[in-house]
This record gives C-alpha cells, sequence and structure tokens, in this order.
C-alpha cells in the first residue's frame, strides 16, 4: 500500500523548494497542502509553483492552510483534514517534537531537515539526537511509524554519502570532514542563507567527534584548507553540526568533523554583531521596561532569506564528504560531493542553492517512502537507511553527486 498527499509544516525558503517538488512529482506524491502561521505565505509559494510551471498532475490539489504547529493538537486535526499520510516538517526546529507527536498519534510518516531545539537552550550536550528525537524510538516502533530525521542536505545528503562509502568502498573508515562551501555572491551586505535565529545558534561551540571521543572547540578558530574538485581551494572553519551526532553513534568511525567556509567580511561583521550582544537568546530589558530578545531583533533587521533569491545571486554551493579508510587491507580516500548553480535553482524554482539543498532531499526521502521503498516503520537517521535509491533519485532531480577514490600509502618510519 502507497502513502498518499503530503503537508509541508513552515513556509521559508526551504519549504519554498520543497513544495515546488513535491508539485513536480505529485502524480506519485498526491495532494499537497502548504501550512504556516502566516498563510499568506504559503499563498506566494503556490503562486511561484503556478507561476514557474511546476504541476506534473493538475488533478492534484495545491492549498495552504493557517496553523500554529506548536499546539500538537492542530496539527493532528490538520493531518485528518488534510487526509496527509505524510508530513514534511520545515518550520523552525522548535516545532519538530509537537509535529513528531501529530505524527505519531495520526500513523503520518514524519521528515524533517535539522535536529529538534528548545528555545531556551542553546547547543546542549551531544549526541543531540538523544535529547529529544532518539527518545521517541520505541514508540514510534511500537506503533509503526515511519520518521526519517534530519533528511537536508547538512545533515541528510551527507549522511547518505558516508552510508554509501561504507556500502561500497570501504571495509572501515576512520575520518569523515564534511565540508559547506557556499562560493556564492547575493550582492547584500550581510544576510544568512537561512534563519538566523537557528544560524546563529549554531555558532556557540563547535562539538565534534575525535578519536570516538566528544571534543568541544570555540567556534571560528579551528581552519583547514580542502582542494574542492570543480570548486578550488578554499580555508573553512572546524563548526559543529547536526550530522557528527549521528554518525559518531550509528556508525563505526574514529573522527567525523564539520567544516564551513565563512569570508573575512561575514566573520567581522559576525564577530561585531556577538560582541555587541545581538546573537543572544537571552531576554533583555530595554529603557520603557519592553522585553526583547537580541536575536529575534536581529532576525527582524537582516533580509528574509527567501528574499535573497533572484537573478543576481551568482555562484554554486559545494558540499560534500572526505573520507579516509581502508578496504582490503589498503588505505583509500574518497570525496564525495555535489555542486548546485544558485541561477539554476532560481531558474527552476525561483529560489537559491541553500534552500534548494536542503529542500529537495526531505521530497526525494518521501517519494522513497510513499513506494514503500524507505517506509520503514521505526524513527530512523539516513545512514540507517539504503543510500542508492536516494542518490539516484537526488541525481534525476537537480542534486547530481559525483566522486573520486584514490589509493593511498602510508609508511612508519
Amino acid at each position: 500500500m502507497t502513502r498518499k498527499n503530503v503537508l509541508i509544516i513552515g513556509a521559508g525558503g526551504v519549504a519554498h523548494v520543497a513544495a515546488h517538488k513535491v508539485a513536480m512529482n505529485n502524480d506519485i506524491l498526491g495532494d499537497l497542502c502548504i501550512a504556516s502561521r502566516t498563510q499568506s505565505k504559503c499563498d506566494k509559494i503556490i503562486e511561484s509553483i503556478r507561476r514557474k510551471g511546476n504541476i506534473k498532475d493538475s488533478s492534484k490539489k495545491i492549498y495552504s492552510r493557517q496553523i500554529d504547529a506548536t499546539k500538537t493538537e492542530d496539527v493532528i486535526k490538520l493531518i485528518k483534514e488534510t487526509k496527509s499520510e505524510m508530513v514534511i516538517q520545515l518550520g523552525q526546529s522548535y516545532l519538530n517534537m509537537p509535529v513528531l507527536h501529530a505524527c505519531i498519534e495520526t500513523g503520518a510518516a514524519y521528515f524533517d531537515t535539522a535536529i529538534h531545539e528548545e528555545p531556551d537552550k542553546v547547543c546542549e550536550d551531544p549526541p543531540w539526537y538523544a535529547n529529544y528525537e532518539w527518545k521517541r524510538k520505541s514508540i514510534c516502533e511500537q506503533k509503526g511509524i515511519t520518521a526519517i530525521l534530519s533528511v537536508g542536505a547538512d545533515p541528510g545528503i551527507v549522511n547518505a554519502y558516508t552510508a554509501y562509502a561504507k556500502k561500497h568502498y570501504f571495509d572501515t573508515i576512520e575520518t569523515v570532514d564534511i565540508v559547506d562551501v557556499n562560493a556564492g555572491n547575493h550582492g547584500k551586505f550581510f544576510a544568512t542563507n537561512f534563519d538566523p535565529e537557528i544560524n546563529f545558534r549554531e555558532f556557540v561551540k563547535a562539538w565534534v567527534w575525535i578519536d570516538k571521543k566528544w571534543v568541544a572547540e570555540p567556534v571560528h578558530t579551528i581552519k583547514k584548507e580542502f582542494d574542492l574538485p570543480g570548486l578550488g581551494r578554499y580555508t573553512v572553519y572546524l563548526n559543529g553540526h547536526d550530522e557528527i551526532h549521528s554518525l559518531s553513534q550509528l556508525m563505526d568511525i574514529n573522527t567525523v568533523r564539520f567544516w564551513m567556509y565563512f569570508s573575512e567580511h561575514y566573520l567581522n561583521v559576525f564577530n561585531t554583531l556577538k560582541n555587541l550582544g545581538l546573537t543572544s537568546h537571552l531576554p533583555v530589558k530595554t529603557h520603557d521596561g519592553k522585553e526583547v530578545i537580541p536575536l529575534r531583533l536581529l532576525k527582524a533587521l537582516l533580509p528574509d532569506p527567501a528574499s535573497l533569491a533572484g537573478p543576481n545571486y551568482t555562484g554554486v554551493e559545494w558540499i560534500g564528504n572526505f573520507i579516509i579508510g581502508k578496504k582490503n587491507g589498503k588505505h583509500r580516500e574518497m570525496v564525495i560531493y555535489l555542486i548546485c548553480d544558485h541561477q539554476a535553482v532560481y531558474r527552476e524554482v525561483e529560489s537559491h542553492a541553500i534552500c534548494y539543498t536542503a529542500g529537495v532531499p526531505p521530497v526525494m526521502a518521501a517519494i522513497l517512502v510513499a513506494k514503500g521503498i524507505w517506509d520503514v516503520k521505526k524513527m530512523v537517521n539516513v545512514e540507517e537507511l539504503d543510500p542508492d535509491p536516494f542518490l539516484e533519485l537526488l541525481s534525476k532531480n537537480g542534486l547530481k553527486t559525483y566522486l573520486e577514490v584514490k589509493e593511498i600509502e602510508k609508511k612508519e618510519i
């Protein structure tokens, strides 16, 4: 029995891309409902889908609803009303648990693209998934609920890359270095490519997995140069990230690190904002007694990430894994990656590469669940699933994977 009908929670840049991709595959996925606190944002996404002609089956419904997704009972009601058998949670990550609980109650399959967070807790102790998601593993398995966690790009595609490498190219994996470089230019003085509130919360402490131990490093202090195929040499900074917290626990890997590119200008502006206290999630009082959370004020002042999309956003995003391990007793290195062009994305779905790389994967996962291939009836992270059909679908839907493998000689002196 195949699953039909998709409910997307959220109406930001990633939801925009996902909605386009659902509509482009609605012969498989069925009707689409986009729901958010601000229904007009959902309607703008639908207008974009129609404007680009990205509807495969015109007999399927595409419509919007207003929802406060912090209220599980309201999400349950909407799932039932829309007859949605798959729910893609693309609102703020604070909503993951309320939406997951609604799926557990209704039997709908659940997908998200990032780890759950609580507004008043920043950079909790690792592994992060054990704090919230994995506590619901047993109930998902008892009730036969398919819940696929963090199925974006990083996390998501990079997890599948690691699983693919292990399945086809390595007997053992020693090191995984995940690299994310946005080599694009949006023309703004300063902006984030996705929700600033979530984005800046990542830059508190860099939890990384070194020699099978958790190590906390200060952010933006350790850097390394990588030669990225198809792009060139870039210096990137060690950062904490979601995928480290599942790959380290679910696969036998000595070291897992995440590296991200930041321009000097970006770091200078960010550090100024941080030093002024504007990236803090803790409330402060103004002179007239009003309580303000600086980070939310900053979010209101910065450009909406979705607004960055346009013909003037040039360049590409590069995401991939540098993997070191052994095959048949010989040391081996692999780089497995994707390159996504900002202008090509705008032409296809009126968005940019950052949102595209996060928004396409959950829809591909939904297709695999709808077809029964990934409908596993339990909670899983992406690396626990067969990567082959996922990467194949991604390649057919705008995110092609490339890889290079070479044997390396290690000598002891």
